[in-house]
């Protein structure tokens, strides 16, 4: 499995009670990927800008797809941008490839905030084992995600797990800062929409 994969079902394991907005988990999914990618010498860091390294075929299909979008020509991409290009849908792509896979089953009757349509429950898999006790053990890339979008509390400093590798936790850092700026967009949004309706009242309408 991957981070991203475990994110994911970490995800649909606790959503019932925490909510994550789409938006939200795609930016942490690409990062996911990103901290993969790093992990497995298939791109490095310098200057906050993603250097590809010899491209090479991924055992995961959606890392493959990672992969294959990097761009390999200086300057070189930054994280951020990234985070927002790769990030787009990717937490649709995610759910369709578990779901392929029998990793996820579709339930009509519950309701999630980041699949408004449809509900998924997790089948009983070595996968969900696997990212269950990685989330036990409080692996900290996997809570720093979480964290980042709003599926558990942050934790004081001294008490928070932090990454050993520097570029590791620059994608942290450049996750959390990519869903800050959604959320204060979202917020900007809502105040738009509530002073377009109180002037449409003031009108008569």
């Amino acid at each position: 499995m991957t981070t991203p994969r475990d994110l994911l079902i970490i995800v649909v394991e606790m959503d019932a009670g925490r909510p994550v907005e789409r938006g939200d988990l795609s930016l942490a999914l690409a990062g996911a990927e990103a901290i993969d990618l790093l992990t497995g010498e298939d791109i490095t860091l310098a200057d906050h800008r993603i250097v590809p390294g010899i491209e090479r075929a991924m055992p995961d299909m959606l890392l493959d797809e990672a992969v294959s979008s990097l761009h390999r020509e200086a300057p070189y991409e930054p994280i951020g941008d990234w985070l927002w290009r790769r990030g787009r849908g990717l937490s649709d792509a995610y759910l369709a490839t578990l779901e392929a896979e029998g990793l996820l089953t579709r339930q009509r009757r519950r309701h999630w905030m980041f699949l408004r349509d449809n509900g998924f429950a997790l089948a009983d898999s070595s996968a969900r084992r696997t990212a269950l006790n990685r989330w036990a053990a409080d692996e900290p890339v996997l809570v720093t995600l979480a964290e980042a979008i709003g599926l558990r509390d942050p934790q004081p400093a001294e008490d928070s797990p932090s990454a050993a590798d520097d570029s590791v936790t620059a994608v942290l850092d450049a996750v959390g800062e990519a869903v800050s700026e959604l959320s204060a967009e979202r917020q900007r949004r809502a105040r738009r929409l509530q002073d377009a309706a109180a002037d449409n009242v003031q009108r008569g309408y």
